[in-house]
């Protein structure tokens, strides 16, 4: 079962086989996770989050139809999830990049590539909602350009350039924090 595509195992589930679904979940699981974690940045909020978009999944199991790959249709639903939950959510007051928590630096004896690590984690987190969305959709997902279009509900070109000016700043971010560990 699981040399199957998606699209034929997500039919099976809907016709009531579970093996297919434990498989589709075996296999999507973990790269869901990570980008709902990302997206929110807090292990309790994401778990619930990500159950939830399981929720929704086996919910809707009955509409799905493969017109659309099996992963675009789970990462909207999880995307839509996600939204739903910033508008309950809404801050009440304006979160500004220095207004979050910061990680300072950790002691000297810290390898340099946790450091980095930690560095990158924060360049990610400090890039624009649209754009980390459309680089974690890339890099977690492995989704491509027109998926991650059609996910965001943008055309082509703006996915493509969202992911174009993420990069460009995490690599800005990246060797400015270079530059000051050289100093």
């Amino acid at each position: 079962m699981r040399e199957l595509d998606d699209e034929v195992l997500m039919k099976a589930y809907a016709n009531g086989d579970m093996a297919a679904f434990e498989c589709l979940y075996d296999r999507h699981r973990g790269p869901l996770y990570r980008y709902i974690l990302r997206q929110v940045g807090d292990a309790a909020t994401a778990n619930d989050l990500y159950q939830g978009s399981w929720e929704k999944i086996i919910r809707a199991r009955g509409s799905y139809t493969a017109s659309a790959p099996f992963k675009a249709w789970m990462y909207r639903i999880a995307r839509n999830h996600i939204v739903d939950h910033f508008r309950r959510s809404r801050p009440t007051r304006d979160l500004s990049p220095d207004a979050l928590p910061a990680d300072g630096p950790g002691p000297e004896q810290v390898l340099i590539g946790e450091q980095a690590a930690t560095g990158l984690a924060a360049a990610v987190n400090g890039l624009p909602a649209e754009q980390r969305e459309a680089l974690l959709l890339k890099l977690e997902a492995g989704l491509d350009l027109l998926t991650i279009a059609e996910i965001t509900g943008v055309s082509p070109e703006t996915a493509k350039s969202r992911l174009r000016y993420a990069v460009g700043k995490l690599k800005k971010s990246m060797g400015s924090m270079q530059n000051g560990a050289e100093s």
